[in-house]
């Protein structure tokens, strides 16, 4: 049997904090129309990014760069020095490449400025300009790269072939040890939770993640699994124009899909992450797909709530609302929890 999957959320946390601008997001309760209670972590503020790839992105490219050091002066790197003139100089020998359906991508370049590295970003030709311009700002070299977010990915991965190095949040085979990394980083907003619910309650009962790839899906899901001392039912959430991990799950192999080009942008992808598909395929309760018009329904509701976010960033609070629709049978006592895991923009 393979060896389960662990991350070092303490590591994670450890690292993250350095961060001056590090604070917990919040947790909100939030009454849905079926009666149930839904409670949302709101990552609409993160890191003033505005989305919770923030964690992922710059806590792989900090450890990356403290990994080199070591291996280059045969010492250890405090992450504080990061910010130190002497290690913002060496950093700059350091480029970056990923490809990005929009937030990973901000992340790294938020990451890439911090520590004075270079990065370079493959958008698909899907992903909107407010993003490409949002990376601009941030100095980030942008290319524009294929029609969709597989292509963009291909040419990361051609575009990294001289020493840059590539940080994709997606795994494959030969590929993992720095989507692991991402991964990891993710476990910080799982950690954050349990140690509200472990403080304030109540627990959940059920646990909606919206995945892409999977990777946030999975990290909070091995999280839960490997920490939480309530166990409660987790529903991966897709759009039905790319259910890539469901369609995975039912074949119990790795499956490519086709569909449409959906509204929900940052998980519109067909292929899932191997490390991510492995841990939702052993550890996920249920798999659903939702359509464009339920995650704009979701952006709808949670707009009366003051939560302005995109269907992408609604789409594991669509999976609540439509509960009923999707034959999920919660019970009337149940708490349903969700991330709203992106900011208007």
């Amino acid at each position: 049997m393979d060896r389960p999957t662990v991350f070092d959320f303490n590591r994670a946390l450890t690292l993250t904090r350095q961060c001056p601008v590090y604070q917990p997001t919040p947790l909100l309760k939030i009454k849905a129309p079926s009666g149930h209670q839904l409670m949302v972590k709101d990552e609409t503020s993160r890191f003033r990014m505005g989305a919770f790839k923030a964690l992922g992105g710059i806590y792989a490219m900090a450890t990356i760069l403290i990994a080199r050091w070591r291996v280059e002066n045969q010492t250890d790197l405090k992450p504080e020095c990061l910010f130190m003139e002497e290690i913002q100089a060496w950093s700059r020998q350091f480029t970056f490449v990923c490809a990005s359906a929009g937030n990973h991508g901000l992340a790294v370049a938020r990451g890439a400025k911090l520590f004075n590295a270079g990065c370079r970003i493959h958008l698909a030709d899907n992903v909107p300009v407010a993003f490409e311009n949002r990376l601009l700002t941030l100095d980030a070299t942008v290319v524009r790269s294929g029609a969709n977010y597989e292509e963009s990915m291909r040419a990361a991965v051609a575009d990294s072939a001289n020493g840059e190095i590539l940080l994709s949040d997606s795994a494959w085979p030969g590929y993992s040890h720095i989507p692991f990394l991402v991964m990891e980083g993710y476990t910080v907003m799982a950690e954050e939770m349990r140690a509200g619910f472990q403080a304030e309650g109540p627990w959940p009962t059920h646990v909606f993640l919206q995945a892409g790839v999977g990777g946030l899906a999975a990290a909070i899901t091995c999280h839960i699994r490997s920490i939480w001392s309530h166990q409660p039912k987790i529903i991966v959430v897709e759009p039905d124009a790319a259910a890539c991990i469901m369609e995975s799950h039912r074949r119990k192999t790795l499956t490519e899909v086709k569909g449409p080009v959906s509204s929900m942008g940052r998980l519109d992808c067909k292929s899932p992450s191997t490390l991510a598909f492995d841990i939702l395929h052993r550890q996920a309760d249920k798999f659903v797909c939702i359509s464009d018009l339920d995650a704009e329904r979701a952006v709808e509701f949670l707009a009366t709530h003051q939560l302005c976010t995109t269907p992408s960033g609604a789409a594991g609070v669509a999976a609540v609302l439509g509960a009923a629709e999707q034959n999920l049978e919660i019970p009337e006592n149940a708490v349903c929890l969700a991330l709203v895991t992106e900011a208007e923009t």
